[in-house]
């Protein structure tokens, strides 16, 4: 009775609480369940909870009459550094007004002053205070700092990602389940971020949660073949805030950028659901030594988000990208196993997601301002990520009869390139090595308790003329580090 209670509470919450917010192989967790975190992700062709539905439908019904449940805290250190732009919505003082032109106009910003303007130009005095010459009184270090910005985006956090799953044996060789896990998600909160508030004080930036629900049939072929689908019911949330930079024709970059610019920033959180399938085969080879596994998963057709349509291409559609792998488990001695995955993330298949900033000849930024390419249509601007690539690796120790041991490291392909990074500010998921550590503890009562820590190592990407001239050029530096820490109780039944 206590167990059943438990098992319903526990689904109960990962249905109705959304992942939060994450960034790790692009923003798409690093792996399923505690026990595969541990490892690094790896378990596509592994079975050991009824979380591993999730890695391939396949392995249900090698898992038998099984319940699991946990929670993740996940820590990201994201960071945002801004050099060289002459873009700031900061009112130009009077004793300068009047130095520059001889009369005071209390409405006067940086952004509004023509580059091309005589006798005054905010880019002259960057340069002038760079070199240490101050053309007006009392410039110096205040102006460098209004022109560049360095803080973290972690006003928000850390975030707790609860998992859960429950498999049932219709028979020795079928089997029915259902997963709830977080797939993804991203969250920035910058103060004083003036290139994207347009000066007014406010916060910027986003957050994302997403989570799939996954009702799975599996089915053993025979004893060392079988399959899985599960239908994937994803459900996702979105806000954006402090954007107004973004929503007005008359903002910084002095022209109108976005279709619908009163539905891109402001509006609280909007959701949506959708779609998909997840189709897998695990097989087992030299006498249950070698196991593979192949998983094929769908991109998730979303319903479009209404009051963002003015943010994301298509008119605030955000699919969940399409995504499949191989994975590998061989067990090298009796104690000792060993895993490898290679997944594929197809982010650039997402519009929103995928289609790059639309900088212009010369990196002016006048493609953003041609209607076509208008921030929430079809071709209008987004992250630019590109597709990843992810190698996993895995290992795991039986240490004695209650204690199994593990360890894993993977690498992917950096998704965000040098010219794409103003924009991603929003989204720094530049991470591409995470290292982790586990272990599961079996109870004199059957069940069982299973413990993960994961640490994403710093990478910073760059900016490459990144900043587009119409929104005051520069660079925009982006990087990020993360630690995570998870635990999670399971039983056979």
């Amino acid at each position: 009775m206590i167990k059943n209670r438990l098992l319903a509470a526990s689904v109960f919450a990962a249905i109705i609480v959304p992942t939060t917010a994450m960034a790790t192989n692009g923003y798409f967790m690093m792996g399923n369940g505690t026990k595969a975190n541990g490892r690094a992700g790896v378990g596509i062709a592994m079975h050991d909870s009824a979380i591993s539905g999730a890695d391939n439908p396949a392995a249900m019904v090698r898992v038998g009459n099984r319940v699991d449940f946990g929670i993740q805290i996940f820590d990201p250190d994201r960071t945002t550094t801004i050099t060289g732009n002459d873009l700031s919505q900061v009112p130009v003082s009077q004793e300068r007004q009047v130095a520059a032109y001889g009369a005071f106009n209390p409405n006067l910003k940086y952004g509004d002053i023509s580059p091309s303007g005589s006798g005054f130009r905010v880019a002259d005095e960057f340069a002038a205070a760079q070199a240490g010459i101050a053309p007006f009184p009392g410039i110096g270090d205040g102006l460098l700092k209004m022109f560049n910005y360095n803080d973290t985006g972690n006003n928000d956090g850390p975030f707790y990602i609860p998992e859960g799953g429950f498999n049932y044996m219709l028979s020795d060789d079928m089997s029915v389940g259902l997963t709830v896990v977080g797939t993804g998600g991203m969250n920035t909160n910058y103060s004083n971020l003036n290139l994207f508030n347009g000066g007014n004080g406010k916060n910027s930036g986003i957050n994302l949660e997403q989570v799939r629900i996954l009702p799975t049939l599996s089915y053993k072929i025979n004893d060392q073949h079988s399959v899985g689908v599960s239908l994937q019911v994803a459900y996702q949330q979105f806000k954006s805030f402090g954007l107004d930079a973004f929503t007005s024709s008359t903002g910084p970059a002095n022209g109108q950028v976005s279709y619908a610019p009163n539905r891109l920033s402001g509006k609280g959180r909007d959701d949506s659901w959708g779609f998909g399938l997840s189709v897998g085969w695990q097989g087992s080879f030299m006498d249950d030594r070698l196991n593979v596994g192949l998983v094929y998963n769908s991109e998730i057709d979303m319903d479009e988000m209404d009051q963002y349509q003015g943010l994301f291409a298509e008119q605030g559609n955000l699919d969940i990208p399409e995504n499949y792998g191989i994975g590998i488990a061989f067990k090298a001695t009796k104690e000792l196993l060993l895993g490898f995955d290679v997944q594929q993330i197809n982010f650039s298949d997402v519009n929103s997601i995928g289609n790059s900033l639309q900088s212009g000849p010369g990196n002016t930024g006048g493609n953003m301002f041609n209607p076509a390419f208008y921030l929430g249509n079809n071709n209008g601007s987004g992250f630019g990520w590109n597709d990843m690539t992810v190698y996993k690796l895995g290992a795991e120790y039986q240490w004695n009869d209650n204690l199994r041991l593990r360890a894993g490291y993977s690498h992917a392909d950096q998704p965000i390139d040098k010219d794409q990074t103003m924009f991603n500010i929003l989204a720094p998921a530049v991470i591409e090595d995470h290292a982790t550590i586990g272990m599961t503890y079996a109870l004199p009562s059957g069940s069982e308790i299973s413990m993960f820590y994961m640490h994403a190592f710093e990478e910073e990407v760059k900016g490459q003329n990144s900043i587009p001239a119409a929104f005051g050029g520069g660079e925009a530096n982006i990087k990020m580090k993360q630690d995570a820490w998870g635990i999670a109780y399971g039983w056979n039944f």
